[in-house]
């Protein structure tokens, strides 16, 4: 009976030590299967592909509240967030042809898909950052190609596309001195986010 006991106690210690192995990450069952790695970088394509631009961001620090107010802002600004899986993810880009530097792929990683209209997205995501430190603006995509953390917050600032389309034409149809102006002024660097902006369908 005594041995039995002592059975028993082993084979609890075991179960233990096992499920604390488990919960831990050190065996295999909690890595992700081949299967749904082909379903979320499926995923990842058909939002990048439905999306008119993304935002990619640093969100580590954030609690469930925060997340929560932050998909819930991005939902009212036509767009959706998600988190995503960092070595998926670069995977996803290097398919579309997409490329970041390496330090976007550092640390946790969130994805504001805008599927109606960039900026207003663009715009969330930056105001939030600035209501909480720990969120970041890693980088972003507009037209299908990678734009800087700067241009991202030069969209945030750029008005709806439909008004953004009326004052690109209002400038083209002014006089031709004041189109030299304005092309001259300072901060023509983006005029490269501006135009592919402008110019979508």
């Amino acid at each position: 009976m005594f041995l039995s006991f002592l059975g028993s106690v082993s084979l609890c210690l075991c179960l233990w030590r096992t499920k604390t192995f488990l919960l831990k990450g050190g065996d295999k069952p909690l890595a992700i299967s081949k299967q749904r790695k082909v379903e979320i970088l499926a995923q990842y394509k058909e939002w990048l592909e439905r999306s008119q631009g993304a935002v990619l961001m640093e969100y580590i620090g954030l609690d469930s509240k925060a997340i929560e107010q932050l998909r819930r802002q991005v939902r009212e600004a036509g767009g959706e967030f998600h988190v995503v899986k960092n070595t998926l993810g670069k995977r996803v880009f290097d398919e579309l042809e997409i490329s970041f530097p390496d330090d976007v792929y550092i640390g946790s990683t969130g994805i504001a898909f805008a599927f109606t209209d960039v900026p207003p997205v663009a715009k969330t995501i930056v105001d939030f950052a600035k209501e909480h430190d720990v969120v970041k603006v890693k980088a972003g995509i507009l037209d299908g190609r990678p734009v800087s953390t700067d241009e991202v917050k030069a969209l945030a600032d750029l008005p709806p596309l439909p008004v953004m389309r009326a004052q690109l034409l209002g400038t083209i149809m002014a006089p031709a001195s004041k189109l030299v102006r304005t092309l001259a002024e300072p901060g023509r660097g983006l005029a490269a986010v501006v135009k592919a902006y402008s110019e979508k369908e």
